[in-house]
């Protein structure tokens, strides 16, 4: 069984205990999340109606609120001025297990 989350303004595959990273959430490591439901799958049995998934949701709980995505390196360049500028940026990201699809 498994379920397609919005999780962080994406969406993701999950199953019971999966660790995915989202978004920063505003929860603490130890806190209990839900995630709504976009899709359950089960088998043979797939579960899209929107009155259907309105009763289900993904229970989570939050492993790491202080994780970081990979180093991305931003560079700009323009020929014959001497203008040259480097930057980098890390997502802040939420480790979060999933517990439970109900």
């Amino acid at each position: 069984m498994y379920a397609i989350v919005k999780a962080g303004g994406h969406q993701e595959k999950v199953e019971v205990g999966d660790v995915i990273l989202v978004n920063r959430l505003d929860a603490k490591k130890g806190d209990a999340v839900e995630f709504p439901v976009a899709l359950v799958v089960d088998g043979s049995q797939v579960t899209l109606g929107a009155k259907d998934l309105a009763k289900l949701s993904v229970k989570a709980e939050v492993v790491d609120d202080e994780a970081k995505g990979p180093k991305i390196n931003i560079q700009k360049f323009k020929n014959k001025t001497g203008v040259a500028r480097r930057k980098g940026h890390r997502q802040p990201l939420s480790a979060v297990k999933i517990t439970a699809i109900a």
